[in-house]
């Protein structure tokens, strides 16, 4: 199974284009730095691919990855997308794919629902092109294809429903994908509050995780005065601290752990700082756009 991080920082990328906090002005300065939003390309023969989510900038990230361009008429890799949830960040490239000649799509019922009543982005695809909606059921096993399948996992939170559509289980999920043939297993998980038990089993012994590195600190958008919410009221689980991520994932018995999701603020992003260097000692590693892991 090859899996190819197509963004590795949250909403709004980094630089954010609003922003001009320490770290966004550090990686206008240093261009290599830039990253687009959250999304990951994976599959078990390297011809067949699936997005999970599909960010604002996906089609730059297609651009990006060669496999992942069209042959001589417009066939494409891309079998099918999965979505984690129904954010902006995670679903607007939906829209951005509407050409495709039909677009297969996974989601539990309570993102479809979100999609359709709430943001409205389903309705608005299939408009252009017919969307085959699979449902993804947490805890059943769901066959990708020959060589790939995957089981999602709900995730609970109490970050604000937007949309109102009253929703709470499969809100939030995170896949856990096996690649048949070598039995290796990978979970991606960009977006979590707390690690429950029932997460932490869905995590362990798993040979790669990729997992929501939002925010280094928990207050750390408070004390930029950027916002008025911690990093867990806001849904995500912070890196640092007694009780951060950092410091619970190595008992999980994890084969390699890497950050994806990261906020525009956070200092990880940065080679030279000294919480890049204490992830880094860790063990753990910060993802960037390109990087590609084999399991």
């Amino acid at each position: 199974m090859l899996l190819r991080v197509l963004g590795s920082a949250a909403g709004g990328g980094s630089p954010q284009w609003n922003c001009g906090c320490p770290v966004c002005a550090a990686v206008r300065s240093r261009a290599r730095l830039a990253r687009t939003q959250s999304s990951v390309a994976v599959s078990a023969d390297r011809r067949r691919w699936f997005l999970i989510n599909a960010s604002p900038d996906v089609r730059a990230q297609i651009e990006a990855f060669p496999r992942l361009r069209p042959r001589d008429d417009r066939t494409t890799p891309l079998q099918a997308v999965l979505l984690t949830d129904a954010e902006l960040d995670h679903t607007l490239g939906l829209l951005l794919l509407r050409e495709a000649r039909a677009l297969r799509l996974y989601t539990t019922p309570a993102v479809r629902e979100t999609l359709c009543a709430g943001s409205g982005i389903l309705r608005t695809l299939e408009r252009y092109c017919p969307v085959e909606w699979r449902a993804v059921t947490p805890g059943a096993d769901l066959a990708l294809a020959d060589g790939l399948s995957c089981r999602a996992f709900d995730v609970p939170t109490t970050k604000r429903d937007r949309f109102g559509t009253g929703a709470d289980h499969g809100r939030v999920v995170g896949y856990r994908l096996t690649d048949e043939r070598s039995g290796g297993t990978l979970v991606y998980l960009p977006g979590v509050q707390s690690l429950t038990p029932a997460l932490r089993g869905e995590i362990e012994g798993c040979d790669c995780l990729l997992i929501d590195g939002t925010c280094w600190r928990d207050d750390e958008l408070v004390r930029l005065g950027l916002a008025g919410r911690t990093a867990r009221e806001m849904g995500h689980l912070p890196i640092d601290g007694p009780d951060g991520s950092l410091a619970q994932l190595p008992s999980l018995g994890v084969g390699r752990t890497i950050f994806v999701h990261m906020n525009n603020t956070n200092p990880v992003l940065l080679e030279d700082t000294s919480e890049r260097r204490t992830v880094e000692k860790s063990g753990m590693e910060v993802a960037m756009d390109g990087l590609e892991v084999q399991v």
